[in-house]
């Protein structure tokens, strides 16, 4: 019986010892996969939701979050499903981008499960940008040289976690009058990192793009139809371009405009039509970039680096201007490209996380601060009022304050803020 009982408790114990190893195994192989998951492998992969964040609370970024705040953020937008994060700069006076990776380097550490990637922004200016100097956009400024240096000492840094490194934001566009470049600049900084890449300095997987207006990408104005663009688009290992509808209501407003048969219609019902309208506008944009990329590069691969809605504004998108700005129609905007971008298989890094006060710092209700999913009382706004009620913010804070609906999540209080698409917009 003694025997008998030993060899129980051996057999118990030796089935528990093997338990363990699989487990162990299977903790290493999900972490490997996480490891060496490529940008390849999460562009366009509709559960790898992307977006673009800032985490400024203040209304000037000298006053940098800390990096308790910032995994305040990351852990609501890890629970939002989000899994890739567009930064926009790597400045020395701001460390904002180098305390998300160190946030998130941390989170990784002390929770396993948790998963996020970035998208590393290097910000790229021409001579004389930001200065009481007239800039000259033929000239490069001399800070791009250390911008693109301390992007990819941060990618060498977290090879985990940087996954593509963009170089510029809307650096090639001209209507940028205060810093725009030629696309010979981008592609000299492409070209650089992607020599980095074959010495073997940097990950052959990573990706190197632009992220730019979708004009820049021969979407729209011939002018930029460069030879220059050209080879940039065979340079980069993908094309990230921007689409902004919300803007066009008032630049280029034809698809705004209630058509006449729909005058009739109730103020929301006449959003709602409008909303589509957006959409279908973004998407043709998009698809003409997309067609003219495939006559320079048909392997290429088109993403949209830039895309977003403005819940409030006071300007040319209010209610003295094309009335674009309100939760609603920012929701179906949301709802729309989502939806579109995850079945066509396209990232879309949704403009932006969270509202953040010091673009427009002098002007509370300017357009620019308002673009955020959450507002800075910790409420999320109608475009995620279903992931308040589906708990996922269940524990979570920002600031203190728990994560709830905006309008006190009274749909009927909502509506009564929805403007009608202004017909006569522009006068």
């Amino acid at each position: 019986m003694k025997n008998k009982l030993q060899s129980i408790l051996i057999l118990v114990f030796l089935i528990s010892m093997i338990s363990c190893v699989k487990n162990e195994q299977k903790e290493d192989d999900v972490l490997k996969t996480k490891k060496d998951l490529t940008a390849a492998d999460i562009l366009g992969n509709p559960k790898y939701l992307a977006i673009s964040y800032g985490g400024y609370r203040e209304n000037t970024r000298e006053i940098q979050p800390t990096i308790n705040q910032l995994k305040e953020d990351l852990k609501i937008m890890h629970a939002m499903g989000i899994r890739i994060l567009r930064t926009y700069n790597v400045q020395p006076k701001l460390p904002h981008a180098s305390n998300v990776l160190k946030a998130i380097s941390e989170l990784k550490k002390e929770d396993s499960s948790f998963e996020m990637y970035v998208m590393l922004g290097a910000w790229i200016d021409c001579l004389n940008a930001w200065t009481d100097k007239a800039p000259n956009h033929e000239i490069e400024s001399p800070n791009n040289e250390g911008e693109i240096a301390r992007a990819v000492a941060l990618a060498k840094q977290y090879p985990d976690i940087v996954k593509i490194i963009a170089v510029g934001n809307e650096a090639m566009v001209t209507w940028a009058t205060s810093y725009f470049v030629r696309p010979n600049v981008i592609l000299k900084w492409v070209n650089h990192l992607q020599d980095l890449k074959k010495s073997g300095e940097l990950s052959k997987d990573l990706w190197i793009t632009s992220s730019d207006d979708f004009s820049s990408w021969g979407g729209g104005d011939a002018s930029y139809k460069v030879k220059d663009l050209e080879d940039l688009i065979k340079s980069v290992d993908y094309v990230s371009m921007h689409t902004y509808p919300y803007h066009y209501s008032h630049y280029v407003s034809a698809f705004w405009k209630v058509p006449e048969e729909e005058k009739d219609l109730s103020v929301v019902e006449k959003a709602d039509k409008a909303m589509l309208r957006a959409a279908d506008n973004a998407k043709q944009l998009y698809h003409k970039v997309v067609d003219y990329v495939k006559t320079i590069d048909s392997t290429k691969t088109v993403h949209i680096g830039e895309t977003g809605w403005a819940s409030i504004s006071d300007g040319h998108y209010g209610k003295d201007g094309s009335r674009a700005s309100d939760e609603y129609k920012q929701g179906l905007y949301y709802k729309h490209m989502r939806e579109w971008t995850n079945a066509e298989g396209v990232s879309c890094f949704y403009f932006e996380a969270f509202d953040e006060q010091w673009k427009d710092a002098a002007n509370p209700n300017g357009s620019e601060n308002h673009f955020g999913l959450i507002n800075l009382k910790g409420e999320a706004k109608y475009p995620i009022w279903n992931l308040v009620d589906q708990g996922i913010f269940d524990g979570l804070e920002r600031n203190g304050k728990k994560i709830t609906k905006s309008f006190n999540g009274d749909k009927d209080a909502l509506l009564k803020t929805v403007m009608e698409p202004n017909t006569d917009y522009p006068k």
